[in-house]
């Protein structure tokens, strides 16, 4: 071999060289700045994008990100109606036409409110909190498609979403909840405080534990079945009829105990029922409400959040 084409290998080799320790160097520089984030902000060795973790790590992980879904539900609680003349008073606005509506319809047209003696608390109680659970089953359907972007981008445990999504819906609805408890103490025949107003609070939890399985359910099976998310506005009719929320079930189908039997069975029917027993009759609601309500609560939200685990890893992928 010439001493011309030994020099012109020797060249050609050098940029090569050159190029594997640039990518050893931005390697190594990479690898710096990960130990950095992980130091700097406490987080896990970085994952893949798609995966399951197992539970543990997932409780984990989905904890260490309490504070940003405080604050992100915070904040869009905060500017959601900004641009709205009216703003949060939205928030009250809102079930109270609501209300009002339904009283006017079935109460005094239909005259639905017979055997009823504070029928005006009984629809504001039956509209104000059903919205809690309605708004966890249509906002969960469309959950994982409207954070697509966000999934694809960043890893994270994807039930934050959920988590998110329950408290900025729980934050919308504290003035809509005072504003309640105003207007049946305010209204005739005047729904007046007692001890069993205490019972509110224990109420409320089993019915957020309840909803926040409904949401980890539904956003799984809005993933699964992009198509259910249209049938929503026909599921949410047939639960607030069916759930004695603006008018009493009792007196209509006493012939027909099969249906009352499962009515009375249901989850939504019976917190509606515990809320007006004690807000209005001033009674303690029956050990068999609570422990029907209790095991509707846990054993939802294990289900939902075990059915919306396993799907972790399909939520970033296109549905076929």
């Amino acid at each position: 071999m010439s001493d011309a084409s030994v020099n012109a290998e020797a060249e050609g080799s050098v940029p090569s060289v050159r190029r594997r320790e640039q990518r050893a160097l931005s390697a190594a520089r990479r690898t710096e700045f990960v130990q950095r984030v992980e130091q700097r902000y406490a987080l896990d060795h970085l994952h893949e994008v798609s995966g399951r973790p197992p539970l543990g790590q997932y409780f984990k992980r989905l904890w260490q990100r309490r504070h940003f879904i405080w604050w992100e539900s915070k904040s869009k609680v905060e500017t959601e109606n900004i641009g709205n003349r009216l703003g949060s008073f939205w928030f009250i606005l809102r079930p109270c036409l609501d209300a009002a509506f339904y009283w006017l319809v079935f109460g005094v047209v239909l005259e639905m409110s017979r055997g009823v003696d504070n029928y005006t608390a009984f629809v504001i109680i039956g509209v104000f909190m059903f919205q809690l659970t309605s708004s966890a089953v249509n906002n969960g359907v469309n959950l994982i498609k409207s954070s697509k972007s966000t999934i694809r981008a960043f890893q994270f445990p994807r039930a934050s979403l959920a988590v998110a999504s329950l408290v900025h819906n729980f934050l919308q609805r504290i003035p809509a909840i005072i504003a309640m408890f105003v207007i049946i103490v305010a209204l005739p025949p005047h729904a007046l405080p007692q001890v069993t107003w205490l019972l509110f609070p224990a109420i409320l939890a089993l019915q957020t534990i309840m909803d926040f399985g409904l949401y980890l359910l539904f956003a799984r099976l809005g993933h699964l079945m992009p198509d259910l998310a249209k049938a929503m506005s026909f599921f949410s009719r047939i639960l607030l009829y069916g759930s004695g929320v603006i008018f009493p079930l009792v007196s209509r189908l006493e012939d027909r105990p099969e249906i009352l039997a499962i009515i009375e069975f249901s989850p939504v029917y019976q917190v509606l029922m515990m809320y007006r027993t004690a807000l209005i009759d001033g009674a303690v609601p029956s050990a068999y409400q609570w422990i029907l309500l209790s095991a509707w609560a846990i054993g939802l939200l294990l289900v939902g959040f075990f059915f919306f685990w396993r799907g972790e890893e399909s939520y970033g992928r296109e549905q076929q």
